[in-house]
């Protein structure tokens, strides 16, 4: 979809595996040795040829890939030692293979036999792979305890050992990782929020797997990254602000102009041709002076919006940062709903005021954007227990409304009205500070004026607050970030 890159199962990634051994006539070990290869290009700039490193191994291919890459790190002249944690007897043939080519390996065999680690200063894991079906226990447990215990820089093959693909975590006994570096495609664990305490922070690195194959195979789950640029449309030269639509935010209330403002320039950076700004009577001076390129209109009332303005002329309308929820604004939102032909965003007390006015559910236009923080979430679908029921529960609504919803926070997932998710890649927890999403209110509003449709306008306009935040993060650091940071890094730039 979009040519964004598909999150495919641990089932599916064995079939892609079968599939390029095949059609690119190789044998198993040699994949494994491309992996292999490609994991160590990918931490190099990290570790140093002082360092020790110690790499845990298992008896499957996880571990095959864990000794090739020992005898690479040796080759490039790191110390690096091989650690064969042996839970049961037999080896997989491509494990055995690479175990041979070592001149030394530490084999452990019982629970009481544990490695000491304090002589070392990263630990690889390549104990499991993306493989595992069952709990750990045993020998296999007790190293992972150790490894967890040993407190080093860890770094993961493919994904950390004892963590699941496809499923919720369900034990204690799970490598906790400081950087995971993924085969091909991250896995769909990697974006629960059970599993953040064993994945720090994780990598795609590219071992040359089948792209047409996994673009073929079925799922409902997507990467959002940097290719959605090539669905950024190009100006022509000959273009006017009429080319670009006429955006209106309505928003604000007393003590509240602020959202008003951050949403107003937000949609103007996003690239609409023109942007009229609907606020209480209260804050005319503050947008006027604060946001010289937006028209503004005022509400009869001064501190609330209490009338719906005349939409017949905008091509998109975003509603909700700072309104309130004054009764008469709830009668404003059951208006707009029953008379909107244009697309709309819904945020803020806007969901919050659905969520306590449910028959509003039944009006919510078609193609609506819904864009909840988790707290706005559960306040309109109820509590959920796991990330997993969180998600169906996003998929549940989406579908039966026929909207988008931006469930917004870390790999912040969109969900179109076919149940379809996309799990964000950019971003970082500087964002998570007042006014930040009143901004992607703006810019999606502003990517609606614009033409796009509703899931475009949702993917690019996440995708690129997200880049902001990553650019304005580099300039000021997490704790530093505000809001109007995201502002002025936005760049929502075509490929």
């Amino acid at each position: 979809m979009f040519d964004l890159k598909k999150i495919i199962s641990a089932n599916q990634t064995r079939k892609t595996d079968n599939n390029t051994i095949k059609k690119e006539c190789i044998s198993s070990l040699e994949l494994m040795e491309r992996a292999s290869i490609a994991f160590v290009n990918a931490i190099e700039n990290s570790i140093y040829k002082d360092q020790k490193i110690a790499v845990v191994c298992g008896i499957g291919n996880n571990g095959g890939d864990g000794f090739a890459i020992t005898r690479i790190l040796q080759a490039k002249g790191y110390f690096a030692k091989a650690i064969l944690i042996k839970t049961t007897k037999n080896l997989s043939n491509d494990c055995k293979t690479n175990f041979n080519k070592l001149a030394e390996v530490t084999i452990i065999e019982t629970k009481d036999d544990l490695f000491d680690f304090k002589k070392f200063d990263i630990i690889i894991d390549a104990l499991f792979g993306s493989g595992l079906t069952r709990k750990i226990e045993g020998l296999a447990a007790n190293t992972i305890k150790n490894t967890n215990a040993a407190k080093k820089y860890v770094f993961s093959v493919d994904i950390p050992s004892g963590l699941y693909c496809d499923k919720l975590p369900d034990s204690d006994f799970i490598v906790k990782s400081n950087i995971t570096i993924s085969f091909q495609r991250p896995k769909l664990s990697f974006f629960f929020k059970e599993s953040n305490q064993y994945i720090k922070d994780w990598k795609v690195i590219n071992i040359g797997l089948d792209e047409d194959f996994i673009q073929e195979l079925p799922t409902n789950h997507f990467v959002l990254d940097g290719t959605i640029s090539k669905i950024v449309k190009k100006r022509e030269k000959h273009s006017h602000k009429g080319t670009f639509g006429h955006s209106l935010i309505i928003a604000g209330s007393y003590g509240k102009i602020g959202a008003a403002v951050l949403a107003s320039q937000a949609c103007l950076k996003s690239g609409t041709g023109l942007l009229t700004t609907y606020i209480p009577n209260c804050g005319y001076d503050i947008l006027q002076f604060s946001t010289p390129e937006a028209m503004c209109l005022t509400d009869k009332k001064k501190t609330y919006i209490s009338k719906l303005p005349d939409i017949s002329s905008y091509n998109s309308i975003g509603i909700g940062p700072g309104i309130g929820k004054n009764n008469s604004t709830k009668g404003v939102l059951k208006q707009l709903f029953e008379s909107t032909k244009v697309p709309l965003v819904i945020d803020a007390d806007a969901l919050n005021i659905i969520s306590e006015n449910r028959e509003l559910m039944k009006l919510l236009p078609k193609n609506s954007i819904l864009t909840p923080h988790p707290k706005e979430f559960e306040r309109l679908v109820g509590k959920w227990k796991t990330t997993i029921e969180c998600f169906e529960k996003q998929k549940q609504f989406a579908k039966e409304h026929k909207c988008i919803v931006i469930l917004k926070g870390a790999n912040t997932c969109i969900c179109n009205s076919e149940g379809v998710l996309f799990f964000n890649t950019s971003g970082n927890s500087g964002m998570a500070t007042g006014g930040s999403g009143d901004v992607l209110t703006g810019i999606i509003t502003g990517l609606l004026a614009q033409g796009y449709t509703s899931i475009k306008a949702s993917l690019i306009g996440v995708y690129f607050h997200g880049k902001a935040g990553d650019d304005a993060n580099k300039q000021k650091g997490e704790n530093a970030l505000i809001a109007s940071d995201i502002i002025n890094y936005l760049k929502i730039e075509t490929e």
